[in-house]
């Protein structure tokens, strides 16, 4: 990774995008360049107070990043962003996000009391900062009058590790799933192990079509009640329907549930598409960039060796002095010949 500027940051902060890859990239960066936290801290908050619906949540996406994954190196990130973070929640307040936004952040705010990121007093003063409106007049020390909506709470995330190299030192980075919500891309093993699982769906189950497909006529046939001759016959066929309806029942709920599921399967490879195609297009630029680094180096390279073969190889000098070197003059030697 590059190294540290204002520059350098502007420009990355300016680049960012929802992707997870995009977010985790550059907190990264900023992890590894945590001493200039009170510098990275302003000009974040200075991109937060330009940026879009989109940009800010891609912002706090990113500030979350920062501050979980920075805990264990120092508590720089983490004490630096908690007034900043004040301002930029009456920044979303503010604006009129639309629910799927609201839910996200409401999302991280309950992240941060779930994990200790924040203790809960500050958690809930950013809940009352960001659900307050301009207009509001309301003493910051007075009651809210609407209790927040209470999000239950998830299981425990699933943490995954992964060492990077960043300018030569290796650099830990957790991501604590769930962090993003509706439409993140999956885990290349997540989508995977969801399409397997497809594999053993009911629709794919022979056994049981099979069984169904052998359910005898009368089960299902209204008509063929009438043949009923004694209370005895009509207690089998009860038995029959009965263990019919279970096992129809059964099934008819199993493929409920694979609607659902390859629903959200298709939903992960709309969203893992999406995300390849970005990465995509950030390998195809940086390709043109380094094409271009290369053309340059090539053309130095060109000009050393050709500005090296026409220098003088001074191996092949004649020896003058016969392996010695005349002594220098002495200062009267000097004068002499001046006068």
């Amino acid at each position: 990774m590059a190294g540290f500027t204002e520059t350098a940051l502007q420009k990355k902060l300016e680049d960012l995008n929802e992707s997870q890859q995009s977010i985790q990239t550059l907190s990264l960066w900023l992890i590894h360049h945590r001493k200039h936290y009170q510098l990275i801290v302003k000009t974040w908050f200075k991109e937060m107070s330009k940026g879009n619906e989109l940009q800010k949540l891609t912002l706090m996406y990113l500030a979350n990043d920062v501050i979980q994954n920075s805990k264990k190196k120092g508590p720089e990130y983490t004490k630096e962003f908690a007034p900043v973070l004040k301002k930029a929640f009456r920044l979303l307040g503010n604006m009129k996000c639309s629910e799927k936004t609201v839910s996200k952040l409401e999302r991280i705010l309950q992240i941060w009391e779930e994990r200790n990121v924040y203790d809960k007093k500050l958690v809930e003063e950013y809940k009352k900062i960001y659900h307050k409106k301009e207009n509001d007049i309301v003493e910051e020390s007075a009651p809210p009058t609407k209790k927040a909506k209470v999000l239950p709470k998830s299981p425990k995330p699933e943490r995954k590790i992964s060492e990077v190299e960043v300018d030569g030192k290796k650099e830990v980075h957790v991501r604590l799933s769930p962090v993003l919500q509706v439409g993140d891309p999956p885990e290349p093993e997540e989508l995977i192990r969801a399409l397997m699982d497809l594999e053993n769906s009911a629709s794919v189950d022979v056994a049981v079509r099979e069984k169904i497909s052998k359910l005898p006529p009368d089960v299902s046939e209204v008509k063929l009640l009438s043949k009923l001759e004694d209370k005895e016959a009509a207690l089998k066929l009860a038995e029959r329907v009965n263990s019919a309806v279970e096992l129809l029942t059964d099934y008819n709920n199993r493929l409920a549930h694979e609607m659902e599921e390859r629903r959200r399967v298709m939903q992960m490879l709309r969203d893992y598409t999406v995300l390849q195609k970005q990465l995509l297009q950030q390998a195809e630029t940086r390709l043109e960039e380094y094409k271009d680094k290369l053309i340059k180096v090539e053309q130095v390279r060109h000009e050393v060796l050709s500005h090296l073969s026409n220098l003088p190889d001074l191996r092949k000098l004649p020896d003058v002095t016969s392996g010695r070197l005349a002594p220098l003059p002495s200062a009267g030697d000097l004068f002499n010949v001046i006068s």
